[in-house]
């Protein structure tokens, strides 16, 4: 079904069981192809960053909007951000395909979606990309202006901190991280920030990526161990934090992992939901991905309010991840299954009852713009 046609953008909606919408934005003209992935609105809009890659299919992309959109959901209604989950993705090289009447057209589409869908830099997707994109559409968060969040991965790694403090409570009835040992496996905007902050908190580290020159000099600096990629993930350590791709915790590498917990701030870190019942037989404890990485979103959503983006409020937001993830381990530990299953029971019963649905309006201070 077309939804709408002007000058050369296409919109056509594809029907996808327990999505809301999804849409396929097309412009010949530009070279456009992407998905803007509605999954739920239960709570509110949806909001979610634009990934740009070189998707070898369109099955790929579909699969790709689908697994981060569901994850956006999750991620809100644990986090208490009054919005759904929705998430895109553009088909093309952000290296080599990327222009701004490409990024344009897409704004256009977004801008049909009459706040529907709210967009936000992520991978392939630079801040400058979005700023071009707000030319045609007020639906966009992450924007350099007076009453903007700026660079959320402080506030990624800060919650990813406050998550690995909640595994070794758990595990050792002690939060704190001096002299236990962490293994990191990717040092890129979020991860490299983590090891800073787990480096002057006094714990042992771990790490690793695939930019070694880099992995070397942050291992200097933070007094850590570097291993190559292949054997991160095998590393004996208390805490093992991924912070970088997605499922990479799978039947295969479960086997070998020899840690006591996985607390990391990659998104989509188990390949399947069942991978978390191997976990939990193997006794590591898991720290909810979409729980443990929200404080990105936690911070970036506060400029959405009416006084503007308040840091310190964001803060106090970003440090209730460690209340949350106890009350998971709490809830599996009495039901007898795994944290991932307990999480996700808990956003399913606050979608169901609209626990945390949003009832103020949200502001898009760049453009003088309410929804």
């Amino acid at each position: 079904m077309v939804l709408a046609a002007q000058d050369t953008l296409i919109l056509e909606e594809i029907e996808v069981p327990e999505y809301e919408k999804v849409i396929l934005a097309t412009d010949d003209s530009v070279g456009l192809k992407g998905i803007i992935c509605i999954h739920n609105t239960s709570l509110g809009p949806t909001l979610g960053g634009i990934r740009i890659y070189p998707y070898a299919s369109l099955d790929d992309a579909l699969t790709d909007a689908k697994r981060l959109a569901r994850g956006m959901t999750h991620k809100s209604a644990v986090a208490g951000t009054g919005l759904g989950g929705g998430k895109s993705v553009i088909i093309a090289d952000p290296k080599k395909e990327k222009t701004p009447e490409l990024l344009a057209a897409f704004g256009k589409a977004v801008h049909r979606l009459k706040g529907l869908y709210i967009c936000a830099e992520d991978v392939g997707c630079t801040t400058e990309d979005v700023m071009i994109i707000q030319g045609v559409t007020p639906y966009v968060v992450g924007l350099p202006h007076e009453k903007s969040s700026g660079n959320p991965a402080p506030f990624t790694a800060w919650g990813t901190y406050r998550g690995i403090q909640s595994v070794l409570k758990r595990i050792f009835d002690d939060e704190s991280v001096k002299g236990r040992t962490i293994a990191i496996q990717g040092l890129g905007s979020v991860g490299a920030i983590l090891a800073e902050i787990l480096f002057w908190h006094g714990a042992k580290l771990i790490i690793s990526d695939i930019d070694e020159a880099k992995a070397r000099k942050l291992a200097k600096q933070f007094n850590a161990e570097y291993v190559p990629p292949h054997a991160i993930l095998e590393a004996e350590c208390d805490v093992l934090a991924p912070c970088a791709m997605g499922g990479i915790v799978n039947a295969a590498s479960i086997k070998k992992m020899r840690t006591k917990a996985i607390a990391g701030c990659a998104n989509n870190q188990l390949l399947k939901d069942s991978d978390a019942d191997d976990l939990l037989r193997r006794g590591i404890l898991y720290a909810p991905d979409f729980v443990i990485n929200a404080g990105g979103l936690i911070n970036v959503v506060q400029e959405l309010e009416k006084e503007g983006y308040q840091p310190a409020f964001a803060r106090t937001k970003v440090d209730q991840i460690y209340d949350q993830l106890m009350l998971i381990y709490g809830v599996a530990e009495q039901n007898k299954f795994s944290t991932h299953k307990a999480a996700l029971e808990i956003c399913s019963y606050r979608l169901k009852y609209g626990i945390g649905k949003r009832s103020t309006p949200l502001y898009f201070h760049h453009s003088n713009h309410s929804l």
